[in-house]
């Protein structure tokens, strides 16, 4: 009596791991392609930026558009940068402060009404930015911020997604460390500097990260609030570059090139943290 041969269900494994790679292969070139694009073009002189059908290569390689755009004296985009470096670097370093004191609070400490607390907390993240700038614009004129570092600084900096992110990470962490730490004599802020802070540098630096990217990428609010041509960030500076009548596609592509700069150099140093701060910041609710 002969043993029936077993049959599987699907492709094989070999089948499924080339169906996996191309799948990778086509979304990474889906995020590659205009990036490469945005390079190539930045490199292009004036005309052959215009050509119909455009060319991948650029001939001549030009340095055209970062000229413009690093010996206009109009349009100071080093000075943009450096502002947008500074503004995003302080608002990171405000929100891992207020966040981390928040989160910290929430996950660990017992007190009356900490459950709706989180729960108005975690609610406004359900209101739209766009509906507190009047309200914002109106605060920060009484504080005389306006036109100054500090307004695409200081608002934003308490951030409800922060306190959230980072209470989540925080219940994940095991309570016998900080039970051990109590018995050696440690006081709750103790507790909380050099345990519970150290153990959460993937999820500080996740955090970081992500507020990095919303300051250095705010378009709307630093309109709004910078007059002074010196004064602006990065992004509303860029839309300085866009001609009345013609678009310099080479000068606006040099400058979008080095707006993705420090975004992509900091995602490359820290993507490690950032996978393993979102991957644990989900285990316990």
């Amino acid at each position: 009596m002969t043993t029936p041969t077993p049959t599987t269900d699907g492709p094989s494994p070999g089948l499924r791991r080339v169906g996996l790679y191309a799948t990778l292969v086509a979304l990474a070139l889906i995020f590659l392609v205009p990036l490469v694009w945005m390079v190539i073009t930045s490199l292009k002189t004036y005309t052959a930026a215009q050509q119909i059908p455009p060319s991948w290569l650029p001939n001549p390689l030009a340095g055209y558009g970062y000229e413009q755009i690093l010996n206009n004296s109009a349009n100071p985009v080093l000075r943009w940068f450096i502002n947008s470096m500074v503004a995003a670097t302080l608002h990171s370093a405000l929100v891992l402060v207020t966040a981390s004191m928040a989160a910290y609070a929430l996950a660990r400490l017992k007190f009356r009404g900490r459950g709706v607390t989180f729960a108005l907390i975690v609610g406004t993240l359900f209101i739209p930015p766009t509906s507190l700038i009047i309200p914002n614009f109106l605060i920060v004129d009484q504080l005389n911020w306006i036109d100054t570092l500090a307004v695409v600084v200081v608002p934003g900096a308490a951030s409800a997604f922060g306190v959230f992110f980072l209470r989540q990470f925080f219940l994940s962490l095991p309570n016998e460390l900080e039970e051990a730490a109590t018995l050696d004599g440690a006081n709750q802020w103790q507790i909380f500097y050099k345990v519970v802070l150290p153990l959460s540098r993937p999820a500080l630096a996740t955090l970081a990260v992500l507020s990095f990217l919303t300051n250095w990428n705010d378009f709307l609010w630093p309109i709004f609030v910078l007059f002074s041509p010196e004064k602006l960030t990065l992004p509303p500076g860029l839309g300085l570059l866009q001609g009345s009548y013609v678009t310099d596609y080479p000068v606006i592509m040099a400058g979008a090139v080095l707006a993705s700069l420090p975004v992509l150099i900091l995602f490359v140093l820290a993507q490690r943290h950032i996978i393993q701060g979102v991957s644990r910041s989900g285990l316990k609710g």
